[in-house]
């Protein structure tokens, strides 16, 4: 259908959907001025209105509403009374997370705290909560703000890694459901919006110290690894200038170690049989030590009523290093080995025993160095009485660094050496007892080399004992923002704001990788040169002490040293393999917004209402530098240059209200249309080019062709969806609330990851011999697959949010200080791509999610327990080469619990003591294919977390 509205850029910016929003809008709006009463007669109302307001634009101070109860409160049930103020006060939809106190939000981490929430759910990465998908939407899907600014990541797309941020640094952090105009860039899913503390809305001095101690409950797996670790940070705020100037300032340091086993399946082929078998297996234990030190400053300065200036300063530096031990062990798709199945059942082999089996043992190392940079100016000039002028400029930054190295010993290259005879054994948790007969610690049968002989550099065999991948990212956003408002008197609109929003961000991913041979001789570490196909572990590279594997069934193996390794044994030779080659990239987005907002702010009916109706209009300019391959004759790469372009507009309606149907009872309805842009890695220019020659002459379709493209795609559109989302808000005298909340979502221009168009090759026909070319025209083979990503997706998102809230001294005065804190969601959805008329997995979607707390707190105890569940979901993980991948996860439930003790009298005031578990169910990660739970790829467990932790507020 035509759009009467606009159509920009060859494209529909206005869906049939997105005009049911305007519709909405107005139909709402023209209700209201019947029953309309004037901010004059209800001065109460309208600078709640304002606040609430306030709190959705950019750089303005979270809203800091009196809670519903009278009674004062500290700790956690403080938190929940102001995270309660902001949710009822807001006219959007929202869940948030207050701190109990400065430097103190309620969990370990930002991102635990957040899992708590309605709809939100986190997946563990390396034993941490780190990426955020709210109702069921992965983490690309949301948007992550500082101080209402938008922020760079540290990942390798733009899903923020939430333990870059020190949790002690925030005042608040809300998850807004629903979107204005004023919210920009708004998330598909929602916006994460980190608030930090504003100096002057303390009236004294404050220091606050914190120093928590932290133990893994694994003993240590690795012998040159870390069991216990720390935290440490410290906060001063003050004021100055007859407190017309205030100072926030925070440090924080972190050495946080974590134990874990990790079990590997390489796949499950069908046996002679037609019975599933292990095909491989790859066991291992990892000792991670995270490190982390940061400073946030804040200078906030308001000399008079007409001019308010903020100044925000972020900077962190992360550093990872693993140390991970294990052993590859080829079976089933081992190249030689042989099977005898010792039992099956159900069409799995529970028990075989495998011969000839040559496992590749592996000591590698692997750092992550990371910096952050974060900085922002706001500037509010109340121009009259009526007219407020909001300028803020920000810049955000994030530099990333991967060591990656992997070595390899084995009893000789390419399975020469004495083969093993493995015994494996299926548990009932999915995973395989392994029992081997060599000794995998005797230096005199393992030896560095390439076991399997697997090295290969495109065009012929190298010794790879050892790979070393270093990748590096830099990614760059600038932004600048300006908005005016006014108030309208008189009416049911009770004032209107237009702004203007330019943000550039530049992402730029470089690779390099190097393939790892022995010392000694040959070029380029091929074998046909002469490289030396072993050579003896060096003493130097032994550690003292022994590396495990009995949870599975292996005594030991050789500890080694991988640095030193690769310092002194190993030659490293650059990847020059075309896929190696075509990785480097660079993506720009140029992005103007510009918006126009009205606020409502009247009586229907008798009844309280407030909202906005407003629009945005978005302009984008989406570029990316990087290379195209040829594989010419020979194998010899040609690497070209390349360069794409593209830009597109999309119009981005939205209405929000809040109706007061009874006193603390609210309907709050949104109606909107975001998007969100894809993956940076997908919109890289960067193609591959490569030739199967087994394909010559076959014919039978472009999927049969010799040639085939594989790379990225530039002329990406955003994700788009159609929003409607509904809330009934129940809030409690006393305190408390209880919420239920409905939204659906249609999705449009939904990105297939691997999508497929034709391709016309005939341009490189060159690059096959005469005959071959001649052979590939008769057949039709010079039309072949370009693999690259495509808006052909399409689809909804559906579900309810169930929240309550409950201090117990609402049921009786006899259990007060005993509560309850919970939500469950559900969330259905239906996706299909192209015309595939099966609908996909949604990475990130559990159906279910339950989260619930029971806490006790008076007289300065505290005592809290936290259990969260969700169902199973498909997650992203690291698959080959670190590659990013998705596989379904199992569902998990984690219980937490803490215990402290605040002093509130006598030379101890101000201290408290804090012990926290997490993870005290040991719950395991766990990954599996095929929809089939007992075909376990990964199964991580990483073992209880213990916290003592010491405040001390001056």
């Amino acid at each position: 259908m035509n759009n009467p509205f606009a159509r920009l850029a060859g494209r529909d910016l206005l869906t049939c959907s997105s005009r049911a929003v305007l519709g909405l809008s107005l139909a709402l709006s023209c209700v209201a001025p019947a029953y309309a009463q004037t901010p004059g007669n209800d001065d109460t109302t309208a600078p709640q209105a304002k606040k609430a307001a306030d709190a959705q634009t950019t750089a303005s101070t979270p809203t800091e509403a009196q809670g519903a109860s009278d009674i004062v409160v500290t700790g956690y049930r403080a938190s929940l009374d102001k995270s309660a103020a902001i949710k009822r006060n807001s006219v959007l939809i929202v869940d948030s997370v207050s701190a109990e106190d400065i430097g103190k939000l309620p969990d370990v981490s930002i991102a635990d705290s957040l899992a708590r929430l309605p709809g939100v759910t986190a997946q563990r990465l390396e034993g941490r909560d780190q990426s955020l998908s709210i109702r069921g939407l992965g983490p690309e899907f949301g948007t992550t703000l500082l101080n209402g600014r938008q922020q760079v990541t540290v990942g390798d797309n733009r899903g923020v890694e939430y333990d870059q941020y020190p949790s002690e640094f925030f005042q608040n952090v809300n998850v807004y459901k629903t979107a204005n105009a004023s919210l920009i860039p708004a998330g598909i899913s929602g916006t994460v919006d980190l608030r930090t503390l504003r100096p002057l809305d303390y009236d004294k001095r404050v220091i606050s110290f914190q120093l928590r101690g932290q133990m893994n409950g694994n003993k240590k797996l690795n012998p040159d690894s870390k069991r216990f670790g720390y935290r440490t940070s410290a906060t001063y705020i003050d004021q100055f200038a007859h407190d017309t100037l205030g100072v926030a300032i925070g440090v924080s340091a972190t050495s946080a170690p974590i134990q874990y086993t990790r079990y590997n399946a390489w796949g499950f082929p069908n046996d002679a049989n037609g019975d599933l078998i292990l095909g491989g297996a790859k066991p291992y234990v990892q000792s991670n030590v995270l490190k982390r030190i940061g400073a946030v400053g804040t200078i906030e300065y308001k000399p008079n009523d007409s001019w308010h200036s903020t100044l925000d300063v972020l900077y962190t530096h992360f550093s990872e290093e693993q140390t991970l031990r294990g052993i590859e062990f080829p079976l089933y798709w081992g190249a030689d080995t042989n099977v005898t199945v010792n039992s099956a059942s159900n069409g799995f082999v529970d028990s075989a025993t495998f011969s000839n089996v040559h496992g590749v043992q592996r000591n590698d190392y692997n750092q992550r160095k990371a910096d952050t940079y974060a900085l922002g100016w706001n500037n509010i000039f109340e121009l009259t009485d009526h007219l407020k002028l909001n300028v803020d400029a920000s810049w955000s930054h994030a530099d990333r660094t991967d060591f990656l190295l992997e070595t390899y010993t084995g009893t000789g290259y390419n399975r020469a050496g004495p083969g093993d005879t493995v015994t494996v054994t299926r548990n009932n948790d999915g995973t395989f007892d392994i029992v081997p007969t060599l000794n995998y610690d005797d230096t005199s049968i393992f030896k560095i080399t390439d076991p399997q002989g697997w090295g290969y550099n495109g065009t012929q065999a190298v010794v790879q004992s050892g790979f070393l991948n270093r990748p590096k990212f830099k990614d760059d956003l600038k932004e600048l923002r300006a908005s005016l408002h006014g108030d309208i008197e008189g009416s049911v609109l009770s004032g209107w704001e237009v702004g203007a929003n330019y943000s550039q961000r530049k992402k730029t991913s470089a690779y390099t990788s190097y393939f790892l041979c022995p010392q000694g001789g040959g070029t380029d570490c091929t074998v046909a040169s002469g490289t030396p196909t072993s050579e003896p572990v060096p003493q130097g590279a032994l550690i003292d002490g022994t590396t495990s594997l009995d949870y599975l069934g292996v005594p030991a193996m050789l500890t080694l040293n991988p640095l030193y390794l690769y310092n002194n044994a190993f030659n490293a030779v650059y990847d020059n393999r075309p896929v190696s080659l075509v990785r480097d990239n660079s993506v720009t987005e140029k992005v103007w917004t510009g918006y126009a907002m009205l606020d409502v702010d009247g009586v229907v009916g008798g009844k309280n209402l407030k909202g906005s109706i407003g629009v945005q209009v978005v302009h984008t300019n989406q570029s990316s530098d990087g290379s195209f391959s040829n594989l010419g004759a020979g194998g010899v790469v040609t690497v070209i240059p390349a360069s794409d372009s593209d830009s597109y507009t999309n119009i981005l309606p939205s209405a929000t209200f809040a109706l007061e149907v009874a006193p603390l009872t609210y309907v709050k309805i949104g109606a909107s249309q975001t998007m969100v842009r894809a993956r940076l890695d997908q919109e890289r220019v960067n193609r591959e080019l490569t030739i199967n020659n087994a394909n010559v002459g076959t014919g039978g379709g472009p999927e049969y062709s010799p040639f085939a493209f594989s790379g990225g795609n530039t002329q990406l559109r955003p994700y788009q969806s159609t929003n409607i989302d509904l809330s009934l808000e129940k809030y409690f005298a006393g305190g408390g609330y209880v919420a239920l909340a409905g939204y659906f979502k249609h999705l449009t221009d939904y990105v297939d990851a691997n999508a497929s168009t034709t391709f016309d090759f005939t341009d490189y026909l060159y690059l096959l011999s005469p005959s071959q070319q001649a052979q590939v025209l008769a057949s039709g083979g010079q039309i072949g697959l370009n693999s690259r990503p495509e808006n052909d997706g399409r689809g909804y998102l559906q579900g309810f949010e169930f929240t309550l809230s409950l201090p117990f001294s609402q049921i009786s005065r006899s259990i007060d200080g005993f509560g309850f804190f919970g939500s469950a969601s559900y969330t259905d959805s239906s996706i299909k791509l192209g015309s595939n008329p099966d609908p996909i997995t949604l990475p990130g979607l559990s159906d279910w999610v339950f989260n619930g707390s029971f806490y006790y707190e008076k007289h300065g105890f505290q005592a809290r327990v936290n259990y969260r569940h969700r169902s199973s979901f498909l997650g992203e993980v690291a698959g080959l080469s670190a590659a990013p991948t998705y596989r379904s996860v199992r569902g998990e439930g984690v219980l937490d619990a803490q215990i402290g003790y605040e002093f509130d009298s006598g030379p101890l005031t101000g201290l408290s003591v804090m012990v926290q578990g997490k993870n005290l169910t040991d719950q395991p990660f766990v990954t599996y294919q095929n929809g089939d739970e007992r075909q376990v790829i990964d199964y991580q467990r990483y073992g209880r977390q213990y916290y003592l932790t010491l405040s001390l507020k001056m």
